[in-house]
């Protein structure tokens, strides 16, 4: 496969926002919400290890998703989609307190795509009709957006569809990658391939909850998880559809 030129956000430009598009960084904090949250648990690391998921998806508890009230001035179509929690082993140099060493795989979108241009999301598309499955669609995006291999990844399983407002049926597919896998971004879709220590976003300590209203039948509540990332020397916005897919991932292993 020809490796492509990584290239990264314009510095003028270096929120990860598409110019016109409101930042969700100007919303604030809905400190209420962000309070009760602030009161939940750690998934403790011992149940972050590979074999500790492995059983975790193989037993599944009983569990809740994360409850959303949003509302939105009209229906769209519904399309089906998957996205890829691709789950990478990583052992620092020198560990100083107890971790899992997994890393969740996230990319930060080029600008210049239509479909939330310039924001943080896990690899994944639509569900083609050539795709035998959701799996087999996450599969494929994380190879065209980031080349992940098809070989060399183990399935754990999936979490429930999550919707979103604009009409995606998102199924997330999580999988554990190879330690030592190369990524190979897409320049036309993937501006940077960058990981998040999982007990990092696994934490509610680093979840916050906001609320926007542009008009009275529409509301949208999201979580940010915002992640300084010292290799890059900049934060990583999480925010939105991501982040509430790893709400309801924590939510599945705090359970």
């Amino acid at each position: 496969m020809t490796k492509h030129s990584q290239q990264s956000v314009s510095p003028d430009n270096d929120r990860g926002v598409q110019p016109g598009i409101f930042d969700p960084r100007d919303v604030p904090v809905w400190q209420e919400a962000t309070d009760n949250v602030h009161r939940q648990i750690a998934v403790p690391w011992d149940r972050l290890s590979v074999p500790a998921l492995q059983q975790r998806f193989a037993e599944p508890p009983n569990w809740e998703q994360e409850l959303r009230r949003e509302q939105y001035p009209q229906e769209h179509s519904p399309r089906d989609a998957a996205v890829l929690i691709g789950l990478q082993p990583w052992q620092p140099p020198e560990v100083t307190a107890p971790t899992s060493g997994l890393r969740v795989v996230l990319t930060q979108r080029t600008q210049h795509l239509r479909s939330h241009g310039g924001q943080i999301a896990f690899p994944g598309g639509k569900i083609d009709d050539d795709d035998h499955d959701a799996v087999a669609a996450a599969l494929r995006e994380a190879h065209e957006e980031v080349g992940v291999p098809s070989d060399g990844v183990e399935v754990l399983g999936q979490l429930p569809l999550y919707i979103t407002g604009t009409g995606y049926h998102v199924t997330p597919v999580v999988a554990v990658l190879p330690p030592a896998l190369q990524f190979d971004p897409n320049p036309f879709e993937v501006d940077e391939v960058f990981t998040v220590p999982l007990d990092f976003l696994m934490d509610p300590q680093h979840h916050r909850m906001h609320q926007w209203q542009p008009a009275h039948n529409h509301r949208r509540e999201w979580f940010s998880m915002p992640y300084y990332d010292l290799q890059a020397g900049r934060e990583r916005y999480i925010w939105g559809v991501t982040a509430g897919i790893l709400r309801n991932l924590y939510r599945f292993l705090a359970a």
